[in-house]
């Protein structure tokens, strides 16, 4: 039987730090860009841990702006509203990494099922694949919005089975993320980390991936060999 992937989007798919270049032109400190981006990234994605931990769920575009706002005060860059608003539209346009369409053309060549599988909502997710030109080589857009939950709660990964009707050992969560590809094996899934960066740690929780490869073309060809 055919494995089914589902993709993580954001990191795995799309680029999150696409934002830099626009961040160069909005704060008065170029300098900042980098950090402000990369920091932005990580208070997304603590304010939807923290968000599913509370039990108080929004959506995950509200996780991002809530994050904009914080680091623009923690590094004191003064954005206007209109700066926010511009890279809150910014974020939904952000580019895929090179190998995503060619990794997908030869997972569906091979007759693999593809699905993006995101914590953003279907509506979000599938607007930002089309504008990368990635939506139309998926088969589905999966979100954790349906459950009103967030990755890595096992409710999100159930969900995905059931939406795909497919057994655990045959249902693979693709992802750079490493909380991701943790939620995803505990929850019983096969998983592969996207190590995008060599310098990239794996959280040290006695749960590895079953695959770790460094971009998605070498994942196409081990999962089709």
């Amino acid at each position: 039987m055919q494995p089914v992937l589902a993709f993580d989007v954001y990191g795995t798919l799309i680029d999150t730090q696409g934002v830099t270049v626009e961040l160069e032109r909005r704060l008065s400190d170029a300098s900042k860009a980098g950090e402000f981006a990369r920091r932005w990234r990580d208070k997304q994605l603590e304010y939807s841990f923290r968000h599913g931990l509370m039990g108080a769920y929004v959506p995950f575009s509200e996780c991002t702006r809530e994050a904009l706002v914080f680091i623009d005060r923690a590094l004191q860059t003064g954005l206007s509203d209109n700066d926010q608003d511009h890279l809150m539209a910014v974020y939904g346009e952000l580019p895929a990494f090179d190998d995503v369409v060619p990794a997908l053309d030869q997972l569906r060549d091979a007759g693999i099922r593809c699905v993006a599988f995101s914590n953003g909502t279907a509506d979000a997710v599938s607007k930002l694949l089309t504008r990368a030109g990635v939506e139309s080589h998926m088969d589905d857009v999966i979100s954790a919005d349906e459950v009103k939950r967030f990755k890595p709660d096992p409710a999100v990964y159930a969900h995905l089975r059931s939406r795909l009707e497919t057994r655990p050992e045959n249902t693979w969560l693709v992802s750079s993320n490493p909380f991701d590809v943790i939620g995803a094996t505990h929850a019983g899934l096969r998983s592969a980390w996207v190590r995008r960066s060599p310098d990239a740690p794996f959280d040290p929780w006695g749960i590895e991936p079953d695959m770790t490869v460094t971009d998605l073309e070498a994942l196409a060809e081990r999962i089709i060999r």
